[in-house]
């Protein structure tokens, strides 16, 4: 087998592969015994009739198909790897008139990962970013265990406030016809929620219970069941309970009671620990994406609609997935919004398109720079993934496919990429 480029436009490379007859005569062979026993010929039992028999009744073409599909994979990989190219779509392929005896000629046009031309990386100019954590932010994290830890009681002589639980019946007319899903009996709402329709809790704010309470509102334009959308509607309610939020006291015994510290100044510090490394977590995380978004957007790239459409099929997958985890699927996520796939595909190409380039930036970058994932490494982030799964490290590495570690492998890389550049990058102070 031989194989050379015969042409290379934007990011097609076509491809002339050459099979010496030999080799493609053995593969005829091999399509011969895998067929024989479909040919029925009288004198011969089936699965008996000599190869030159079938040849002579139908012609030695009838075995060409098969003998491609044999030969082509391994002389199409063989030309890839002799001309270190990597495809990202599959290719399109022809070939010349087979006559016997003379090589099989194959023509194979493929896209290929674009070339990357990098601007200056080094020394990139970028937004650095910093969170601190406040007073006042280590506050409204203590007063949200306060809330989950309130008791609900009911109230009795007083009417309904902001903020109050109330039990409720209601009923919703339109043009003074009920009208499908408006009805609901006991229900529990949180006056200031903004569970409800614009306007609706507000009017049941200065109620008392066992009232009966007309309440008028006008359905959001873009409103979900559109044949509600922009409508006006009554609402008739009874308010059968009042309920509160008793909070409990914030001090050393509410520490105590919801973690593991005996005084509130310990869970104060605790708090300020946890939410700084999140600020941190933050910081960092905004930082390096304003490097990388500028580095990324200093690069033309030409990227095959292949790659494209690559990465818009695996956001599908991940939208499906987290569907599936509330209960729901695209198919029945695209009813309930009136969307069409092609929406949501066209709505996902320009993110699809951005994370592409930056993966094929960021590669070229770690070529540049000889970047690439040490022993130690691959067998640090190996450990911390046999941790998260509660497996032994060795039981771990026995279980997991050559791919996947080819997958691990780039992770680092790309993670070592971006180090380098926020390490060689010039920043100024993010404006927020």
């Amino acid at each position: 087998m031989s194989s050379k480029i015969a042409k290379k436009e934007n990011n097609t490379v076509t491809l002339n592969i050459m099979v010496e007859w030999d080799e493609f005569e053995k593969n005829i062979q091999k399509a011969y015994l895998k067929n024989r026993k479909k040919f029925n010929v009288n004198g011969f039992r089936k699965g008996k009739v000599p190869r030159q028999i079938i040849e002579k009744m139908y012609g030695i073409e009838v075995f060409y198909e098969d003998a491609i599909n044999f030969v082509l994979p391994d002389a199409y990989d063989n030309a890839v790897e002799e001309h270190d190219l990597e495809p990202v779509d599959r290719p399109s392929i022809d070939f010349e008139e087979i006559k016997k005896g003379e090589p099989v000629e194959f023509i194979v046009d493929v896209v290929v990962k674009p070339e990357v031309k990098l601007n200056d990386y080094k020394g990139i100019e970028a937004e650095k970013f910093e969170y601190t954590v406040t007073d006042e932010d280590i506050d409204n994290d203590i007063k949200k265990m306060q809330e989950q830890n309130a008791r609900i009681i009911e109230v009795e002589e007083r009417q309904v406030k902001d903020g109050d639980i109330v039990i409720i019946d209601f009923e919703g007319y339109i043009d003074g016809e009920q009208f499908e899903g408006g009805t609901a009996k006991n229900h529990s709402l949180t006056i200031g929620s903004g569970a409800f329709i614009p306007g609706f809790e507000e009017q049941l704010i200065g109620k008392n219970k066992e009232d009966e309470v007309d309440v008028n509102v006008n359905f959001p334009e873009d409103y979900q069941a559109e044949d509600l959308a922009g409508k006006e509607a009554l609402f008739k309610v009874k308010i059968h309970e009042i309920k509160e939020k008793e909070l409990p006291e914030l001090d050393d015994e509410f520490a105590k009671d919801v973690s593991e510290f005996d005084t509130l100044a310990e869970l104060k510090e605790d708090v300020k620990k946890r939410l700084q490394e999140q600020a941190d977590r933050k910081s960092k995380t905004e930082t390096e994406s304003s490097v990388v978004k500028n580095v990324v957007d200093k690069v033309e790239i030409d990227i095959p609609k292949a790659m494209v459409e690559s990465q818009v099929n695996m956001e599908i997958r991940e939208l499906d997935y987290r569907l599936r985890m509330q209960g729901l699927d695209v198919e029945k996520y695209l009813q309930f919004t009136n969307g069409s796939m092609e929406d949501i595909r066209e709505k996902m190409e320009p993110n699809a398109k951005q994370i592409v380039k930056t993966e094929l930036v960021l590669e070229e970058i770690s070529k540049q720079e000889g970047i690439s994932a040490t022993d130690e490494e691959l067998n640090k982030e190996l450990e911390k993934m046999a941790k998260q799964y509660n497996q032994e490290l060795d039981k771990f590495k026995k279980n997991i496919k050559e791919e996947d570690l080819e997958y691990i492998k780039l992770g680092i890389i790309k993670s070592k990429t971006v180090d380098f550049l926020v390490e060689n990058a010039k920043f100024t102070k993010a404006d927020k």
